[in-house]
């Protein structure tokens, strides 16, 4: 079907039509107006997230004259950060996109699959369902967070290593950090709480049977 046997007698595209103004150019005062405003906009986003990348260094406080949006501090794997955050943000974007924090994955976006999973205060949380503004002032620690003084591996991701607990690997670091949490609160699990405690955690490679024997392995020699 062409454009021709459609309905109706206009078939203009928006996308491409341009409207005339009142002087021979075709450039109207309504048009110099709406360009000199959208130029003073794009001079002022710029400005403030200049001003909204300086508020990352934690050495810094941030400005507090950015509309719409909320000063946050943040203690992630030991550091601490002070920030401005949109009240919306989760922390799961704010450790990925603005700190470079990588440990945690986005995978569902809704609570399902665990792979974006952190330990806030101890407690194992799906980073993509809590906002950064919940964290603030807490302990936050992901699978980074995790390794020893001098970058070596600690037990719960030494375990996951030595019992090939991962195929792709895009949901270990969750898997890793759910263990931990596990681990704190029940330093000798069952095998049967184990599979419970990691039931939040989906892998897709179906893994599951060597996550569970890396846990049990970390908590043998936790214990």
């Amino acid at each position: 079907m062409s454009r021709s046997d459609l309905p109706g007698k206009h078939h203009r595209c928006r996308c491409s039509e341009t409207r005339r103004g009142d002087g021979a150019g075709g450039f109207s005062r309504r048009n110099f107006i709406k360009s000199i405003g959208a130029g003073a906009m794009a001079v002022a986003m710029t400005t403030a997230a200049a001003r909204h990348a300086q508020a990352q260094d934690p050495d810094e406080n941030p400005p507090s004259d950015i509309q719409g949006m909320v000063p946050v501090s943040l203690s992630i794997n030991g550091r601490a950060y002070r920030l401005l955050v949109e009240p919306r943000w989760t922390l799961l974007y704010v450790m990925r996109e603005e700190l470079g924090i990588t440990g945690p994955k986005e995978g569902c976006g809704r609570g399902e699959c665990g792979a974006c999973t952190v330990l806030l205060e101890d407690i194992p949380r799906y980073a993509c369902l809590t906002l950064a503004v919940e964290a603030s002032g807490k302990r936050v620690e992901s699978t980074e967070g995790l390794l020893g003084p001098d970058e070596e591996l600690g037990p719960v991701q030494q375990a996951f290593l030595e019992h090939d607990a991962y195929q792709c690997g895009y949901c270990t670091p969750g898997q890793v950090v759910a263990a931990e949490g596990l681990l704190r609160k029940n330093p000798q699990p069952s095998f049967d709480e184990i599979r419970i405690g990691m039931s939040g955690n989906l892998c897709r490679c179906g893994t599951y049977n060597n996550i569970f024997k890396a846990v049990e392995s970390a908590a043998k020699k936790q214990g």
